[in-house]
């Protein structure tokens, strides 16, 4: 199929004889996207490589991956020597609390690291405990993550947001508040639930939308669909870049959680045949420039 650039957003890679992962290394636990036994081996750069040698991969965004909380600078550190070394990843989106009260200081330690762009505190609140992030719902609403959330504007970071869609008119608000933050949706909302939830979703993903400084990935389908078609994920991708537009989302492919559900052959050529129909400018906004925009690559 069509071999123009991608950039890739969002992947993850572990070295578990290097580095301490507590939801990798400390035995498999219940999770949103199931069993993931079988990911619970490392996996570094050439492996990822290696799974993307097929696809015109020209840059790539690692995402935070549950590095030991401890030390979660230490995996922008780590990340950073892979870059050096192998000119991947071009970006990397760090972990941090942002309720902490010294979070400008560990923020400043990243920011030592070229290739740091953003945060990412994962947000997902449900009443599930097995697909739960967090201890208690509205977070973002406290007075300590809000003081957080403003070291983010005093640095120019950006913010990547994971949550469910029943928390989108929370982090509207949060939008709205700080707009000149950088937001960018994970997952496509990270719909778990079900097609039966569809609707609901959509009216999330419409409300959280009318924040400018709001962009979608579309990505990490796999979670919510582990037997999924191009024809299954079309209408949340459809749905995402018609509520969004083409010029607010990108694609990504969430590896290697998604290799649980797919090749990364699968995913992309899925989003190729998906928007075979769109113009070769479209086309290449969602592929490869709005990512390059988004994460200033």
């Amino acid at each position: 199929m069509d071999n123009f650039p991608i950039i890739d957003p969002h992947f993850h890679l572990w070295d578990l004889e290097e580095n301490y992962y507590p939801w990798l290394s400390d035995g498999v636990k219940p999770s949103a996207f199931g069993d993931y036994t079988a990911i619970t081996q490392t996996y570094k750069i050439n492996d990822y490589l290696a799974d993307a040698k097929n696809q015109n991969v020209v840059k790539a965004v690692h995402l935070d991956v549950g590095f030991d909380p401890k030390d979660p600078c230490g995996e922008t550190r780590w990340l950073q020597g892979v870059a050096d070394a192998h000119r991947f990843p071009q970006g990397i989106v760090g972990y941090a609390d942002l309720s902490r009260p010294d979070v400008g200081q560990l923020l400043d330690k990243h920011m030592q690291f070229a290739n740091f762009r953003g945060i990412r505190q994962s947000m997902n609140y449900h009443k599930d405990p097995a697909k739960t992030y967090l201890d208690r719902p509205e977070v973002s609403r406290t007075p300590e993550w809000r003081r957080g959330f403003r070291e983010l504007v005093k640095r120019g970071l950006s913010f990547d947001l994971q949550l469910y869609y029943w928390q989108m008119d929370e982090f509207l608000e949060l939008a709205h508040e700080f707009s000149e933050v950088q937001i960018i949706l994970n997952h496509t909302g990270m719909q778990v639930d079900g097609p039966d939830h569809f609707d609901s979703w959509r009216r999330g993903m419409q409300s959280l939308s009318r924040a400018p400084n709001v962009a979608c990935k579309i990505s990490g389908l796999g979670m919510g669909d582990w037997t999924w078609t191009t024809s299954s994920i079309r209408p949340y991708v459809e749905e995402a870049i018609n509520t969004f537009g083409v010029d607010r989302c990108m694609f990504a492919s969430n590896f290697p959680v998604d290799k649980l559900f797919s090749t990364y052959d699968a995913i992309w050529d899925a989003f190729k045949e998906i928007t075979i129909g769109y113009s070769a400018e479209e086309r290449r906004k969602l592929f490869h420039d709005n990512a390059e925009y988004f994460y200033k690559l």
